[in-house]
């Protein structure tokens, strides 16, 4: 592991025993999990080059559970990794090896439905996509779609703030989550937001969302439902360079068109893609753009008109709109399927995710090329285009010594030129590991310690998911001393608490 993490307290390591024996006397029977090859499963994320077995797994599945866990490790000093289901690319769950790994798993229940407030109460476990298995058969669906819909849990979106190819038009996680529950390190359990649309007091729940883990465990998620629009059609549409397709994305959006999603994919992945699903991907192209148009029929017919004006415009070569909802359906399976059809063409890939301005993409991707010869090492792209939000896959062979470190600064070199076009370092995968010492690229040291700050105020003793998001994590107590000017403090007339 080229990783660097904290040092494990060998204090906290020798109690490990009477660790678990507290464990087992609030989460009875099997929920404890302390057993070598137990623990393995847990090992690592969806980022798999790092990995590290936790000190013991615990399984709640109540909120009393998750607050008595957090309220004795608070006590006794103890770390706390949070899990949803593993699908983080970008090392959020990374375990420790002194730290409690508390995985939701098992908070896995619909809550309660309200069509006519258009709402659902859902446990964290809940899967992303079984949120809208669980209100389609009322026309209504839950918006964010991540790749890996199937599988990554709705704690885990709420955590990492994900996205979707459907984000575009109807916004992150963020946009869509109307309350949480949530157990804070101390043992309390706080609601924030709820039913209503705009909470009053501070956006706390703002906060919460894209935390990383960092500020306490979401037991309950109010999030919001859509009705289904009325019609859909995509458009599949190939370009002889990367470039034009770019250039088309910034010209719809330039026109006033926000579809409801708009994605991209360069010629490896587009091959990977077709080889996996067979659904149709022409395979003389470039790249290649997929653009779905939602609302009533003649909206739909419309835009559709005008996307493939600007398309033409922008050099395509091939155009193709689907002719029912399973023609649909079928362009996206090939999308949401490229991160493992690229499985298909390198034992191992290094997902990457930034975001930069939509008018940057050509410059970004030229550099994205300078890069792959430079560090020898193949990228394929896959974009979730029309929001500038990158997802480099750097193909390596883990068994080659040295293949690894260099995807990983190829990967950082990524990042770097994303912030220096004016971009961020993450769209939607978090900071976690992969990203934690390239903070500074985009915050000044001032920053940073603001940030930290907040953190204080959640996690005093700062046992949540340590080593995660900061590179240099201050104590809160250093972070709270005041500027002493030959020996007066600043406002001496001011009460100090």
């Amino acid at each position: 592991m080229s990783l660097v993490m904290p040092e494990p307290d060998a204090s906290v390591l020798a109690r490990r025993a009477d660790i678990v024996r507290a464990l087992r006397s609030i989460v009875p029977g099997e929920a404890v999990i302390d057993d070598p090859d137990g623990l393995r499963p847990y090992e690592s994320d969806g980022l798999t080059a790092y990995r590290q077995p936790p000190m013991v797994v615990v399984l709640p599945e109540t909120t009393e559970q998750v607050s008595r866990i957090l309220a004795w490790c608070h006590a006794e000093g103890v770390k706390i990794v949070p899990r949803g289901s593993g699908t983080s690319l970008s090392g959020g769950a990374l375990p420790l090896a002194d730290a409690v790994l508390v995985g939701m798993a098992r908070f896995n229940r619909v809550l309660d439905i309200d069509y006519e407030d258009r709402l659902a109460v859902v446990q964290p476990g809940v899967t992303n996509l079984a949120v809208t298995r669980a209100v389609e058969d009322r026309g209504f669906y839950y918006a964010p779609d991540p790749s890996s819909q199937i599988a990554c849990s709705i704690g885990g979106n709420v955590a990492e703030n994900s996205g979707g190819v459907h984000c575009l038009k109807y916004g992150l996680t963020t946009n869509n989550v109307l309350g949480v529950e949530i157990v804070l390190m101390d043992g309390e359990v706080v609601r924030l937001g709820g039913r209503q649309l705009d909470p009053a007091g501070l956006d706390l729940l703002g906060v919460v969302v894209g935390s990383e883990g960092l500020l306490g465990i979401v037991t309950e998620v109010t999030v919001r439902i859509l009705p289904r629009p009325e019609g859909a059609r995509a458009l599949l549409i190939g370009f002889p360079t990367v470039e034009g397709a770019g250039l088309c994305v910034a010209d719809v959006i330039a026109a006033g068109i926000i579809p409801a999603g708009m994605e991209m994919m360069d010629r490896p992945a587009i091959h990977a893609a077709e080889a996996f699903v067979q659904v149709g991907y022409p395979l003389d192209v470039e790249a290649l753009l997929i653009v779905e148009l939602d609302g009533v029929a003649a909206e739909c017919d419309h835009l559709i008109d005008e996307v493939a004006a600007i398309a033409r415009a922008n050099g395509s070569t091939t155009l193709r709109l689907s002719a029912d909802d399973d023609e649909r359906m079928g362009f996206w399976a090939g999308r949401k399927a490229a991160f493992p059809a690229v499985g298909r063409l390198s034992p191992d890939y290094y997902c990457m995710d930034g975001t930069i301005p939509r008018r940057r993409l050509p410059d970004v991707l030229e550099k994205m090329r300078e890069l792959s010869d430079h560090y020898g090492l193949g990228v394929a792209n896959v974009f979730h285009a029309g929001d500038g939000n990158l997802h480099p896959l750097i193909m390596y062979d883990a068994n080659i010594p040295g293949q690894l470190e260099r995807a990983e600064a190829f990967g950082n070199d990524i990042l770097r030129q994303c912030v220096a076009v004016g971009g961020v370092l993450t769209g939607e995968h978090g900071v976690g590991v992969e990203k934690r010492d390239l903070m500074p690229e985009m915050f000044s040291e001032t920053d940073l310690k603001q940030q930290q700050r907040l953190k204080c105020a959640f996690d005093p003793k700062l046992l949540l998911n340590p080593g995660k998001v900061f590179p240099t994590l201050h104590r809160c107590a250093e972070l709270g001393r005041m500027h002493v000017h030959h020996g007066a403090l600043p406002f001496p007339d001011l009460p100090r608490f």
